[in-house]
């Protein structure tokens, strides 16, 4: 299965959502995003494909969102794009794209959505002790 993930290895949920692709057993294309953003084509087309809004792919925390007035109401989606590109720790993560969809994986069992359900095998226990999939590999609700 051809997986891509926009990956920030600093990132808890990234790195739990990257361990559930590899859990299971695929070999995700993975792009650090923040040293290789994606293009403006590229990055509409993701925020599109996941059913956000321009808006609801920024990420506020621990980045310069406010300091930038991105909370600005008249700010256009044009505006918003342009400070993603222009600052890529702006673009919330992570965002994975398979043929099944595209989906910013917050929370990171999110991804589990655009995934083969049938391919765990086994639990799997997010790095905070949060238990995603028990011991059948069927997610848990």
């Amino acid at each position: 299965m051809d997986v891509t993930i926009y990956h920030n290895p600093a990132c808890g949920t990234s790195r739990n959502t990257l361990e559930l692709i590899q859990h299971a057993g695929i070999e995700a294309t993975v792009i650090e995003y923040l040293q290789n953003p994606p293009s403006r084509e590229k990055l509409s087309k993701m925020i599109a494909d996941a059913d956000l809004t321009v808006r609801e792919a920024i990420r506020e925390k621990g980045t310069p969102y406010a300091e930038l007035g991105l909370d600005n109401p008249d700010l256009t989606d044009d505006q918003l794009l342009d400070a993603m590109l222009a600052t890529p720790i702006l673009i919330n993560r992570p965002f994975v794209i398979t043929p099944m969809g595209t989906r910013l994986s917050r929370p990171s069992e999110v991804v589990l959505d655009i995934l083969p359900a049938d391919a765990f095998k086994g639990p799997f226990t997010k790095e905070d002790g949060e238990q995603v999939l028990d011991n059948e590999g069927k997610r848990i609700v």
